[in-house]
């Protein structure tokens, strides 16, 4: 044994590595001081694609132990931005003097559809430090944990749309072919939903305050989003701080496909698809390079 470890110590590579021989059928693993790097790319999509069926156990039984199983748990995931809606709704009108249904429609769409992407930060944050154990004693690749909170704020979502449709109905909003953006937008949230999982849970491992700030931050992405507000009454002061929004756009176009059944702009979706692209890409590559450094820093 003692011939064979200097040997190894000299040539492996000087990034973190595992590099395994056997000696008279013993397996010896040396591990190197950790390095900032991407890892292999094609041998690590491939690892992460061959766990899929992990990430969709891992999530179900996330979701089981939130109670979402239970019709009181499914029903809790509705009710909740169903009364704060209610409660929105209320101070615009004692605010402004006058609302109608489609505000009210407005405001729970936008509402419903910003908690698709604040559910995946909130469970993104602490995926990375509260899997320590599984981090700690399991070889995989860790970005699977935020896909996993992005599935799982997908799961959430679902039921709210059920509920959503019920109220645009009952109100009245028109329906068209037009609608079937929905479709393209509700896939562009998700994406920027998992871009914002993954940079923010692997931020939370070397600064863990974030955690505390994250519930002040999505409150002020509410009232800095147009969810309580049409972005069409926004004033033109404040219509250079759109750009800034990550995520202003996105729901502007949202509201206008499931509001009022119009094809949303062009500027909308580009805006908001290159904010995606950008928040996915710093996100991951940030992650993927100090993911071999989540061991020590746990």
């Amino acid at each position: 044994m003692g011939i064979w470890l200097p040997y190894l110590v000299k040539k492996a590579s000087s990034r973190l590595s595992k590099v395994t021989f056997t000696h008279m059928s013993t397996p010896v693993t040396v591990y190197e001081p950790f390095r900032a790097g991407l890892p292999p790319m094609r041998q690590y999509l491939r690892s992460l694609w061959s766990r899929r069926h992990f990430i969709a156990e891992f999530s179900r039984s996330e979701l089981r132990e939130q109670n979402y199983g239970s019709v009181f748990g499914q029903l809790w995931l509705v009710l909740n931005p169903l009364l704060l809606s209610g409660v929105y709704f209320l101070l615009i009108y004692i605010i402004g003097g006058d609302s109608d249904a489609n505000r009210y429609v407005h405001l729970t769409s936008s509402l419903f559809f910003f908690y698709l992407i604040a559910n995946s930060l909130t469970g993104g944050v602490k995926s990375i430090t509260s899997g320590q154990r599984l981090i700690m004693n399991t070889a995989f690749p860790r970005i699977m944990l935020p896909i996993s909170a992005s599935v799982i704020a997908i799961f959430k979502f679902i039921p709210t749309l059920v509920v959503f449709f019920a109220i645009r109905t009952i109100v009245g909003a028109p329906f068209s072919w037009q609608m079937l953006w929905a479709i393209p937008i509700f896939l562009l949230g998700v994406f920027m939903g998992l871009g914002m999982a993954i940079a923010i849970s692997c931020t939370n491992v070397y600064f863990r305050d974030i955690a505390s700030l994250l519930p002040y931050i999505t409150r002020s992405l509410i009232y800095l989003s147009p969810i309580l507000y049409e972005a069409s009454s926004l004033s033109e002061k404040m219509r250079v701080l759109e750009i800034a929004n990550p995520i202003f756009y996105l729901l502007d176009a949202w509201s206008q496909v499931m509001v009022y059944a119009q094809a949303p702009s062009s500027s909308s979706i580009l805006i908001s698809l290159a904010w995606a692209l950008v928040i996915f890409v710093v996100g991951t590559y940030f992650f993927l390079t100090r993911e071999r450094d989540f061991a020590v820093r746990l």
